[in-house]
């Protein structure tokens, strides 16, 4: 066996592919290696072919395959000649039923609906030649009143009866145009884009004799790719959790995927050919959203899938037009350039993040067979799934969130080829929120969040008595004071750690003193200030909080901090 490479359409010597024999083939998808950015398609197909040069072309594949990419393997006997690829503008994708329904539908509804323009316009133009036709009688000779107030009776009375009609009509047009976008909206959702043209593969093969051969056709194509989303699963603490793995996969290749073999890969399908070179590796702090602040894992500026599709939005537009009554042939042909092609260019998009992967690609053989239809939209593939021993503690900032976290730490999480994405949280069967699995760290333990604990209460109250705020000669000293109470409910033991903060001066007229910590050890960088407590089941752990603050009483100084809201303003 062997691969053959093709980067450039290579002309047979002095053969016209004309004198060539031609076999069309037409193949379904049989497998697929599906990259975050891209798809390896495989196909496969046995021919017989006559002594001399046969042309062989693969038809209907995606118009948006990547050519350098292709590659062809044919058994021993059999040369191939040259590989090329076109796209072919006359033979189009068959649609589906549904599709077909539709367009049928669409095309239907708009003959009416310029019938009933038409109509309309009718009306418009005998309501045009009564308001000319108004002299009666000419201007030298006049009328009798007799047939003036016959004349007044019929314009009064067709006028009348040619708005009603007109009225009656502007209506129906405004229903047509309102179920047009509809249908057409349907048809965007669908994916089912006008002259869409398909790609087509030609190799040409030489053999001496009679020969069967199996085709082995790979090409890389674009507009396809996954995401990974997990599931994390606790019945409670002390027990192994469970990680499920899922990707969300979408095509959006012009082809649709029945039934294929798929695998799932991190690496690159461009990757370059050339021998691999070693760039200098810098190592500095990170200053990303990821911080210890971030106790639930989860990020509000994290990145969210990449899964984002535009839509038609039908009401906009059929508020648009259904508060007009009056709608000319040429807002007509206005709108329905506007719908066939702005909005369909805009639908069925999808939005990419930047994510970090190792360097050391990992691949996942899917052992069911999956349908991936070409319409851009996210579809749910079981990767795999992994049981995991955890060591559980909890977490609390009373002063930012007045709850204890539970955070369970995983060890050898670096075999698991894991890549950052949202993880949907459950514990004890209930669906407790969001986290996000992030495994860019060098550090041995993977943190992942299984959100609040209500079992785990814990407090932060003022001490009235020991806060304080006093003036001493040109100095001003407020003492503030705080208890905070942790008070674990479950039927085990729990370890917590508990933060809380100093301020940190930045002016030497500015002194603050840690009067009562509680044994708390202080970061004197940021001001951090932490406790780490193994509390039995209910029980209780209190902790006193004491420090002070003291600056010049001329000057002003926030001693608290506070947050930002909207309100409304009357």
């Amino acid at each position: 066996m062997k691969y053959i490479f093709y980067l450039l359409i290579i002309p047979f010597f002095g053969f016209s592919q004309a004198q060539n024999q031609e076999q069309r083939i037409e193949t379904p998808v049989k497998a697929v290696t599906l990259y975050l950015d891209g798809a390896e398609v495989n196909q496969q197909k046995s021919v017989n072919l006559n002594p001399g040069i046969t042309s062989i072309v693969f038809t209907n594949l995606s118009p948006k395959l990547i050519p350098k990419s292709i590659q062809v393997n044919v058994g021993a006997g059999v040369s191939v000649l040259s590989v090329s690829e076109k796209l072919n503008f006359l033979s189009l994708n068959a649609e589906s039923l549904k599709i077909k329904q539709l367009r049928d539908s669409l095309k239907e509804n708009k003959y009416k609906t310029q019938q009933l323009v038409y109509d309309k316009e009718a009306y418009d133009k005998e309501k045009e030649l009564l308001a000319k036709n108004n002299s009666i009688g000419g201007q030298d000779k006049g009328v009798a009143i007799s047939e003036l107030k016959l004349a007044a009776d019929f314009y009064r009375s067709r006028i009348k009866e040619i708005n009603t009609e007109i009225l009656k009509l502007d209506t129906k047009i405004n229903e047509s145009y309102v179920l047009n976008n509809r249908i057409q909206g349907e048809l965007n959702e669908l994916n089912a884009q006008e002259n869409k043209p398909t790609g087509e593969i030609i190799i040409l093969l030489q053999c001496d004799t009679k020969f069967a051969t199996n085709i082995d056709l790979k090409y890389v194509v674009s507009d396809a790719g996954w995401a990974p989303y997990y599931e994390l699963k606790a019945e409670d603490i002390g027990k192994p959790i469970t990680l499920v793995y899922r990707a969300r996969a979408f095509n959006n290749t012009g082809i649709n995927w029945s039934d294929v073999k798929l695998k799932l890969s991190t690496s690159d399908p461009t990757r370059n050919a050339s021998k691999p070179a070693i760039a200098p590796w810098f190592l500095n702090f990170n200053m990303d959203v990821y911080n210890n602040n971030n106790v639930s894992g989860y990020s509000k500026n994290a990145p969210a899938m990449a899964y984002q599709q535009s839509q038609i939005n039908s009401d906009n537009l059929e508020n648009q037009y259904g508060s007009r009554i009056q709608l000319s042939e040429k807002e007509q042909k206005s709108f329905n350039d506007y719908k066939s092609k702005g909005k369909r260019e805009e639908a069925n998009k999808v939005i990419y993040e930047e994510v970090q992967v190792s360097e050391l690609s990992a691949e996942f053989e899917i052992k069911k067979a999956y349908t991936i239809p070409s319409d851009a939209k996210p579809y749910i593939v079981e990767v795999t799934t992994y049981s995991l021993d955890a060591t559980f503690k909890h977490f609390s900032i009373p002063k930012v969130e007045k709850d204890a976290f539970l955070l369970a730490r995983i060890t050898g999480w670096e075999d698991l080829d894991l890549i950052e994405g949202p993880a949907n949280v459950y514990f004890g069967g209930t669906f407790v929120g969001q986290s996000y699995v992030n495994p860019r760290s060098v550090n041995d333990t993977l943190d992942l969040s299984f959100g609040r604990d209500s079992k785990v209460i814990v407090t932060r109250t003022k001490i009235k008595d020991f806060n304080r705020d006093r003036t001493m000669g040109s100095s001003r000293k407020i003492v503030y004071s705080y208890e905070m109470i942790i008070k674990n409910n479950r039927k085990t033991a729990v370890n917590i750690d508990l933060e809380d903060q100093l301020p940190i001066s930045q002016n030497s007229e500015i002194f603050v003193d840690a009067i009562e910590l509680s044994k708390g050890m202080v970061n004197k960088d940021d001001g951090k200030v932490s406790w780490k407590f193994l509390i039995p089941p209910g029980e209780s752990q209190k902790v006193i909080y004491t420090y002070s603050i003291k600056y010049p009483k001329n000057r002003n100084v926030d001693t608290e901090r506070t947050l930002k809201k909207a309100r409304a303003k009357f």
